[in-house]
């Protein structure tokens, strides 16, 4: 499967040719299109060959320049959307945590069916604030942003409220290691676990965890979310993802499918997060 970064960069490139074909179609050179946007011929060669991204004003000159206008909002669209395919944390992170929090809150609340897998840390809507501070202060220091854990915890909590708010369920599957990685004090770690122990009898909730010694047919994933089966938002250490692509989207649900088969719910699911509490003493 071709890679998100190179599928958003082959996004940006589709968006550049279409600028490039309006401008032919225009019977304008480069330099003429330059004068009457008012900028260098250097920046519309940058961005024909993708290598500058246009801002919504570009797009508007651009096409203006060119004699169609109209075309403008559809061009945006699509830039937009080549943006946000492939967006580094350091860029979605640059004023600190707490923004980025609330800004999934709309997603959230209007989500009806959350499919989610975790590799590596709890869900956030199903993290206490000792385990959010614990987990947010890390990220913060070693991505070196401003400090605002605290409001980022805040944020964090009140986007959970969807877990008992509303018409909303969800499909979750953690990896036993996730009950076993310490973030956090002991104690952080006890009161984490405990709190998975309740969110479970919650109606609105489907919750499976899949043991060290499960026969795979999947192998460990990166953690993902995917919204009503529309959108999938994957996480990695540099950037955070977003699948669209019909064919993409699927991957991952099917990729979901198969790591559900192997997960155990219930009391076995239950003596799985109290051995990893009792591992803790």
């Amino acid at each position: 499967m071709t890679s998100p970064s190179s599928k958003a960069q082959e996004a940006r490139e589709s968006l550049a040719g279409r600028l490039r074909e309006i401008r032919l179609d225009a019977g304008i050179t480069g330099r003429e299109l330059a004068v009457r946007c008012g900028w260098s011929e250097s920046k519309s060669s940058r961005i024909e060959h993708a290598k500058t991204p246009p801002s919504d004003a570009d797009i508007r000159a651009w096409c203006k320049a060119c004699g169609t206008p109209g075309n403008a909002d559809d061009l945006i669209a699509a830039n937009r959307q080549a943006d946000s395919m492939y967006v580094q944390w350091k860029r979605l992170q640059r004023t600190g945590l707490r923004q980025l929090q609330e800004s999934g809150v709309p997603l959230y609340e209007e989500t009806q069916q959350f499919h989610v897998y975790c590799s590596n840390v709890v869900p956030g809507f199903f993290q206490t604030p000792g385990y959010a501070t614990a987990l947010l202060t890390s990220i913060a220091r070693f991505r070196g942003t401003p400090d605002d854990v605290s409001d980022a915890v805040t944020a964090r909590m009140n986007r959970s409220h969807v877990i008992r708010d509303g018409d909303h369920r969800f499909a979750v599957l953690v990896e036993e290691s996730v009950l076993r990685y310490r973030i956090g004090s002991a104690e952080i770690m006890a009161a984490q676990l405990g709190h998975l122990l309740s969110v479970m009898a919650l109606p609105s909730i489907s919750l499976g965890i899949i043991p060290f010694t499960a026969p795979r047919q999947a192998w460990p994933l990166e953690t993902f979310t995917i919204f009503d089966g529309q959108r999938v938002h994957v996480e990695t250490l540099s950037a955070a993802i977003k699948e669209t692509q019909p064919s993409d989207v699927a991957l991952y649900l099917k990729a979901f499918g198969n790591l559900k088969e192997v997960a155990v719910y219930g009391a076995e699911a239950r003596a799985l997060i109290t051995s990893g509490i009792n591992a803790l003493a």
